[in-house]
């Protein structure tokens, strides 16, 4: 065997605690960059990839040796949950606020889901198109009515994306403050 390839054993054989950790923390760092990411991109589960690289986190390294308090765990699940609860309403809500009625929110839901089918296109195309015809053809609205409940859908989706980005950075920044400086 050659000098290198048995260092290389040997480096494998002595240290693979050390190679664990460097796998979780690669891991951990990669859920949370990519996490983020998904905030705004509609094709990744943003808040959904930083609660489980937290997780992940917390009990690969064991609740001792990760720095991370179950305190810390809730806290990052609580602002999980609002991010989902404003996924929910964001858009149905801004559609709301200007004007739509329930055919337009039903648009928006049924156009969410067809546009999945279609790639990121059709889940930003999707529900403003839904929104859009039903209250053409459901609520027998005017043309100038049912753009107003369009606008107002993708008002709340980009209100509902600029909040999923602050909880995400709330859900990394107190990953990081509980793991580096409060334990």
């Amino acid at each position: 065997m050659t000098p290198l390839l048995a260092a290389f054993f040997d480096f494998l054989a002595g240290s693979g605690e050390t190679l664990y950790d460097v796998s979780i923390w690669t891991s951990v760092v990669l859920l949370l960059v990519i996490g983020f990411l998904g905030t705004f991109l509609p094709v990744l589960p943003g808040t959904t990839l930083i609660i489980g690289g937290s997780y992940l986190f917390y009990f690969a390294m064991g609740s001792e040796s990760s720095g991370l308090a179950w305190q810390g765990l809730v806290f990052i699940g609580v602002l999980y949950l609002l991010s989902i609860l404003l996924d929910w309403v964001s858009g149905a809500l801004g559609a709301k606020w200007f004007g739509s009625s329930k055919w337009g929110i039903i648009g928006a839901i049924i156009g969410g889901i067809v546009g999945i089918f279609f790639g990121i296109p059709g889940l930003i195309i999707g529900p403003i198109a839904g929104v859009f015809l039903f209250e053409i053809f459901f609520a027998k609205k005017k043309v100038k009515q049912a753009s107003n409940s369009t606008v107002g859908t993708v008002v709340g989706g980009l209100a509902g994306i600029l909040g999923r980005v602050i909880l995400a950075l709330g859900m990394i920044g107190w990953f990081v403050v509980d793991v580096f400086f409060v334990n």
